[in-house]
């Protein structure tokens, strides 16, 4: 590690536009501002266009469930609708399990390719589908179809995008830098709630059902290529290249090593691959089972975090222009104006978020977004239940003013909870997993929740109930801005902090 002692070589060379400075003891990455802020740009737009595309069917549920799902009670429809939204999110831990591995393995640019390519055909295709009258029965197969494409492919790009901005972003900075990831966020649903919103006023609700709900689809293609233009264009991470060349070099000694005799040599080559194999996951069979057996209670922490904070994300940003129209009987444009204002208010001050973040630590911005959750939901809700436009908007505001305290600091700090050689695999798994079992079904759940109980507070105590568990995890989660990802060197934004850094850190255990 860079220390201070006069008599030290040290050398350095480029890595992915970043410098590699080597001590004796340790290596030290001397980030590129210039290369940080263009793979930030390059993945937080492709997040962006991820989640336009998958934003557009939550804000359209209600015109698809008459399109796809007819039926004379408006419930039952809306529940087959929100039941289509929620069978995504069952393949996610699969695509997880594929594409987080993948991406250990043969890199994270290669994989975010792969995803944006794969969502932006799924969600072109279901712009073609004919609807339900004209095809009957196919046209609702046709749909999951499609949405199970997407979920697919959605299962790789959280884990993978939070991953590769976090593996350029120098330490002290990762907070900051990940919060772009949900100003991405942000900005596809914004995008995806203007262009709805801007729909329903010009067409109207019987053009919609017509043929209006496909536009916003088949906008998808050709931002889809868009992104991935972006994404081909990147350098792949310092972390990762550091580590692939860690194990390229055990692999070469091992070649270059001598041996009593080919067979001697040839096993002493395959000792050291299969050495470098294991520090970066290149035993497909083995990527799993690794992963679940040596970092089982890191995933569960993560789980529990991204469960607490995905059931209030789904509630807020996908559910709630659903729950003004059809359980207070708002109209959809004025909801989705109403929700499209908190959001761009949230986009102001999300990376201020960040900043905050790099600067206290991830522990307390995550904890006052479970606590505000905790205890401003019931407020919030009989806010919006008043049904005034002002009463709506400061209801809605202070669920976001407490969503943003998670979307500005949980893409640096779930990364940080895996190491390099495990991190796109198992924070795939943890976070797909957590998604599928309580985000997607949010909509669904508390759909079904209001009609058995008849109440429209409903939401306010699920997302209480959520918030408890997020309060219980955040106080388990070791805090890690300003410290390296486990797994990698230090990364640093300048030369001098580079030659600042202490000699010796004492080890870090995993939680």
């Amino acid at each position: 590690m860079a220390g201070h002692e006069h008599d030290e070589e040290a050398d350095a060379e480029a890595v992915a536009g970043h410098t590699r400075r080597h001590r004796s003891d340790t290596t030290v990455i001397v980030t590129d501002e210039r290369a940080v802020r263009r793979a930030v740009r390059a993945a937080a737009l492709g997040n962006a266009m991820e989640w336009f595309d998958f934003g557009i069917y939550s804000y359209l549920a209600a015109t698809l469930g008459h399109v796809f799902f007819p039926s004379e009670n408006p419930t039952v429809q809306l529940l087959s609708s929100f039941a289509t939204f929620a069978v995504a999110f069952l393949v996610r831990p699969v695509g997880g399990m594929v594409f987080g591995p993948m991406g250990d393995r043969i890199g994270r640019k290669k994989v975010l390719a792969l995803t944006m390519i794969m969502m932006a055909i799924g969600t072109f295709a279901i712009g073609l589908i004919p609807s339900y009258t004209a095809i009957g029965f196919w046209a609702p197969v046709l749909l999951i179809f499609f949405r199970l494409v997407q979920g697919f492919s959605t299962g790789g790009e959280y884990g993978g995008a939070s991953t590769f901005i976090a593996e350029y972003a120098p330490d002290r900075r990762r907070g900051y830098f990940g919060s772009f990831l949900e100003f991405g966020t942000l900005s596809g649903y914004i995008g995806a709630a203007g262009l709805v919103t801007a729909l329903h006023a010009w067409a109207g609700a019987d053009a919609m059902e017509a043929w209006g709900w496909r536009v916003p689809f088949l906008a998808a293609g050709p931002l889809g290529l868009v992104g991935l233009y972006l994404r081909l264009r990147l350098d792949e991470t310092p972390a990762f290249r550091e580590l692939r060349s860690g194990s390229a070099g055990a692999a070469g000694a091992a070649r270059a090593g001598g041996g009593t005799g080919r067979e001697a040599g040839r096993g002493a080559e395959d000792r050291a691959e299969d050495r470098a194999s294991a520090r970066t996951g290149t035993t497909a069979r083995g990527d799993l089972a690794k992963i679940f057996r040596g970092y089982w209670r890191t995933l569960i922490l993560c789980v529990a975090l991204v469960g607490a904070y995905n059931v209030t994300d789904y509630m807020l940003l996908s559910y709630m222009p659903t729950y003004l129209s059809d359980e207070l009987g708002y109209s959809d444009t004025h909801g989705l104006l109403i929700l499209l204002g908190v959001m761009a208010f949230l986009l102001l001050i999300i990376n201020r978020i960040g900043v905050l973040s790099d600067r206290f630590g991830r522990k307390p911005l995550l904890m006052t977004g479970m606590l505000g959750f905790f205890f401003l939901s019931l407020p919030a809700f009989v806010l919006i239940g008043q049904g005034s436009v002002p009463a709506i908007t400061a209801g809605v505001l202070m669920l976001g003013l407490s969503l943003v305290c998670l979307l500005g600091t949980m893409s640096a700090a779930l990364p940080a909870l895996f190491p390099t050689e495990v991190r796109y695999g198992a924070l795939s798994v943890g976070y797909n997993v957590s998604v599928s079992l309580f985000g997607g079904t949010t909509p669904l759940v508390i759909t079904a929740l209001i009609s058995l109980t008849g109440s429209n507070l409903t939401p306010a105590y699920y997302a209480m109930a959520a918030a408890l568990v997020g309060v219980v995890a955040v106080t388990l989660m070791k805090e890690t801005s300003r410290s390296p990802l486990p797994g990698s060197p230090p990364s640093v934004a300048t030369e001098a902090e580079a030659l600042a850094l202490p000699q010796a850190r004492p080890p870090r255990r995993e939680f």
